[in-house]
């Protein structure tokens, strides 16, 4: 092993340490903003929160489209938000159960699988795959405005506040969040450039890497974040925060892309895209399930996503 693989190694230790320490600041400070402002943890992990840990996939995919990289730009997102379903919702519920209100379940999660229902359409219509399909600047600009709508509609339908800890926020609080949320992007890109150079090293091709590596790397804010919000019982953050963070990738990430720059589908995207509709339609059969995720759940959508790394890895 020569000497620049190694320090890419220790760059993704170090990443995970920003990674970690971030999301536990912003968190905290989060739940402090959303208390201040009249909102609830969910509307705040659903929106401002969803949107931060998010910036990792939208520097890859806008970077990607800008290239015409279709496979990169569009196979992170699908990607990143499988990963988000599985490893980290999963992952997170295996460390502590995370219970699931009425209104994420209605609202919220069915607005999820309506939106990766359409863009499973957008892209194949009804008959498959075949070699014309494409993602044209039309369809990127519904998702764009999908996207614009539904914050409206949060914000003016806002939710309660939780009275979890409840105190108000402090400039200290703004700090904090800011800080908090510029570790997790800066150590989630540079888990992204360091842990795709060591798998670049063993062999590994680009669409593998895009779908596992700078999927997992780009959801690290993601994780750290969940798992910090429900080990302090803040379970709208955690939760709010993925299936928020799923929204703004397929409607907000993906529909800026398609503006950017229309490109031809590849056949790898059709099974991802697939498989990501059947995550979504699974997840919300287990939120509905006495209303929470316990570790049961977790361990069947992390063991889903390891196969599916496997016959990635593997294809």
């Amino acid at each position: 092993m020569n000497v620049s693989i190694l320090f890419d190694l220790v760059l993704v230790i170090v990443s995970v340490i920003m990674l970690w320490k971030g999301a536990d600041w912003l968190v905290d400070s989060a739940a402090e903003i959303a208390h201040s402002f009249k909102v609830s943890d969910l509307i705040i992990g659903l929106t401002v929160v969803a949107f931060g840990t998010s910036a990792p996939e939208f520097a890859v995919t806008i970077s990607a489209a800008f290239t015409n990289q279709t496979d990169i730009s569009i196979g992170n997102v699908i990607g990143s938000n499988i990963f988000n379903l599985g490893f980290i919702l999963g992952g997170t519920a295996i460390i502590r159960p995370i219970s699931v209100s009425k209104k994420l379940f209605y609202r919220d999660g069915f607005f999820l699988l309506t939106t990766t229902a359409l863009i499973f359409f957008l892209f194949f219509g009804l008959n498959g795959w075949d070699k014309s399909d494409s993602y044209t600047v039309n369809e990127g600009i519904l998702l764009f405005s999908l996207l614009i709508g539904y914050i409206i509609f949060l914000f003016i339908k806002k939710d309660p506040p939780e009275e979890v800890n409840p105190s108000e926020a402090t400039k200290k609080s703004y700090f904090f969040f800011l800080i908090g949320l510029f570790l997790i992007v800066l150590g989630g890109d540079l888990m992204v450039k360091h842990a795709s150079n060591v798998a670049r090293y063993v062999g590994i091709s680009d669409w593998v890497i895009a779908v596992t590596i700078v999927a997992a790397g780009t959801s690290a804010p993601e994780f750290a974040t969940s798992i910090s919000a429900a080990i302090k019982g803040r379970h709208g953050i955690a939760i709010g925060n993925l299936i928020g963070s799923d929204l703004f990738n397929l409607l907000g990430v993906l529909g800026l892309a398609g503006i950017i720059n229309s490109s031809i589908i590849s056949e790898d995207i059709y099974g991802s895209t697939f498989v990501l509709v059947l995550m979504v339609g699974l997840t919300l059969s287990m939120m509905r399930y006495k209303w929470k995720i316990g570790r049961v759940e977790g361990a069947i959508l992390v063991s889903i996503n390891l196969i599916r790394w496997w016959f990635d890895l593997t294809a």
